[in-house]
């Protein structure tokens, strides 16, 4: 990997952050539910991985799937979650507030970013779904948010290349763009050269099939059918084709 580019990968299990560990990512953002885009995991997971991985362990606060427009008992439970995860050995937090009209709502979130110092906090793709970019850049800047993620709005940071540029260009510095959204080994370096980004994001899961040997065709207890008998995982080799590839292409 070109040492000016920072890998952090998307995990759920303990198995997955050894992995992107092993595999060179220089951090993980650690979730539950990536199936909902991520919500925060349970403090026995987040101990887990911080026992297991001694790169940059960064812990999603979400306290639902769904929008980003919290009540206040959801912004309590958030606020403890970031003391939870402080208490545990996380690095950072990954948060983000919207207001009901697509804004970002800049009074709650300086309040979580405020309650996670001295970690670092991330504002997350819950930028991508507001109404006006620009104007939440300057939004979240006004939080203290140290890194904003995004996919310039857009499904993948392929097809929102020219904003992710203009964000890179407009933030001046004051808070670290982040690339993140369908980010794979072999559009990377492209992203990389055409954003000027120095961080990317990606998920690079597997699924595996469950060695489970007992099936029950009849039922299935979650909205997806069938994943009670399926597993995803990130792996190493994933991982270090990641690396290896913007080295090549990019570094």
């Amino acid at each position: 990997m070109s040492d000016n580019v920072l890998i952090e990968i998307a995990v759920d299990s303990v198995a997955s952050a050894i992995a992107a560990e092993r595999g060179g990512a220089a951090r993980v953002e650690l979730c539950a539910n990536l199936l909902e885009g991520g919500v925060t995991p349970s403090a026995g997971m987040i101990a887990a991985v911080r026992a297991a991985i001694s790169i940059g362990l960064q812990v999603m606060i979400r306290p639902r799937g769904g929008d980003f427009s919290y009540e206040l008992d959801e912004i309590d439970v958030m606020a403890r979650d970031i003391a939870m995860a402080k208490s545990l050995g996380a690095d950072g937090v990954v948060l983000g507030v919207l207001t009901t009209s697509g804004r970002v709502d800049v009074e709650r979130a300086r309040r979580l970013v405020d309650l996670a110092r001295p970690l670092e906090a991330t504002f997350h793709r819950a930028f991508d779904m507001s109404a006006d970019l620009l104007g939440s850049l300057e939004d979240i800047c006004a939080t203290g948010a140290d890194r904003l993620l995004t996919s310039g709005g857009e499904a993948n940071c392929v097809e929102g290349m020219e904003t992710i540029a203009a964000l890179s260009k407009a933030a001046r510095g004051r808070i670290a763009i982040m690339a993140g959204g369908g980010i794979r080994p072999e559009n990377a370096a492209r992203i990389i050269a055409a954003t000027g980004v120095r961080e990317i994001h990606s998920g690079l899961s597997t699924t595996m099939e469950s060695p489970v040997a007992y099936r029950n065709p009849r039922v299935s207890l979650g909205k997806a059918q069938g994943r009670e008998y399926q597993r995803h995982q990130v792996t190493e080799e994933s991982v270090r084709q990641l690396r290896e590839r913007i080295a090549r292409d990019h570094g």
